[in-house]
């Protein structure tokens, strides 16, 4: 696909200036901050904790308003409940996760499903265990003022990326589903910076979570056309999932299986009482916007559980469909099975 040109002096210095900056900022801090993953963990007879053990979480982004059970389960105790003594670590990058779960400097992390299929693609050691929510967030984001009516109208517009190449295969696939030939998109990469540049009419679309970024325009008081990957051509993966190393799963499946006891717990709460985990998310981070968090928090609850018998199921067709996508839009070089990817043994029976 196209990209708007630059200076080659200046997109170096940029990229120089974004390794530096990570290289000091990752995770916010640093590995240590991380720490490593719990080892000699003593469960009892029955197989649960036998005593209080400190664990780590990675989130794959700021907190925000996926991460309401989380929080729930938190301030609730449910983890407390089940001996875990949980951190909570806010990343700078999707890439920090991943690293952190690979390196043992953290217990478990979330990820969008597509990540961590291509990390297993990859022949990495790691395995979802837990899906958060039973769709893909990504997607494309106009305004509706714009009248852009399907993926064909995007032809000879702009249409922001962040630079992941999953970003490029969302957009190629909500092109070419309607008709239309992604070559003729004009692409430029602007981070993370979607709202503002959509909202300043700089771009005539975005790629990017739809039920953050969508809602975040429209709180903003600009009507949003939102097309989503699922709903445009593309599969219906777990848009979101915990996951660990296959070594530490298990080595210590007693820990995998009481955080996502408690993590399901508190999900369960939020759907069937949002306000409440909305007010525990809310005290634990004080930065959000009540306003925007609140309408976020509107749009995940029917994803957290979706069509899903339980919460947290991970379904073996999705899996299946999301690896024929991402061989196809060669984002992998060889299908995964359902099997590699993870499943429910970790999951509360019943």
């Amino acid at each position: 696909m196209r990209q708007k040109r630059t200076s080659g002096r200046l997109l170096a210095l940029a990229i120089a200036l974004i390794a530096l900056a990570a290289t000091f900022a990752a995770c916010g801090s640093s590995d240590d901050d991380a720490g490593s993953v719990s080892t000699n963990v003593r469960t009892t007879d029955s197989g649960q904790l036998a005593e209080m053990t400190r664990a780590t979480l990675v989130l794959d982004f700021v907190p925000n308003a996926v991460h309401a059970g989380i929080y729930r389960a938190l301030a609730a105790g449910y983890y407390r409940r089940n001996n875990i003594d949980l951190k909570v670590i806010q990343p700078t990058s999707t890439a920090d996760t991943l690293r952190l779960i690979n390196a043992d400097k953290a217990d478990f992390g979330l990820a969008d499903g597509l990540d961590v299929g291509n990390q297993i693609e990859r022949g990495l050691d790691i395995e979802a265990f837990m899906a958060i929510v039973q769709r893909p967030l990504g997607g494309v984001i106009t305004l509706a003022a714009d009248r852009i009516a399907s993926g064909r109208d995007l032809e000879g517009k702009t249409v922001g990326v962040t630079g992941v190449p999953s970003d490029n295969a969302v957009l190629d696939t909500i092109v070419d589903n309607a008709g239309g030939d992604p070559g003729k998109v004009k692409v430029v990469t602007i981070g993370f910076n979607g709202v503002q540049n959509l909202e300043s009419g700089k771009i005539a679309g975005f790629t990017g979570f739809w039920p953050a970024d969508g809602v975040q325009v429209q709180v903003d008081g600009k009507p949003t056309k939102d097309f989503k990957l699922d709903e445009n051509g593309g599969p219906a993966y777990p848009g979101l999932v915990a996951f660990s190393t296959r070594s530490h799963m298990a080595r210590d499946p007693a820990l995998i299986r009481a955080f996502a006891d408690a993590t399901i717990q508190g999900y369960e709460d939020t759907i069937r009482d949002p306000a409440t985990s909305l007010r525990d998310l809310l005290a634990q981070n004080k930065s959000l916007r009540e306003d925007i968090t609140r309408a976020q928090l509107d749009a995940y609850g029917p994803l957290f559980q979706g069509d899903a018998a339980s919460f947290g199921t991970i379904d073996p067709g999705a899996v299946d469909a999301l690896s024929t996508w991402m061989v196809a839009r060669r984002l992998a070089r060889r299908p995964f099975t359902s099997a590699e990817y993870g499943g429910n043994g970790y999951l509360p029976a019943g």
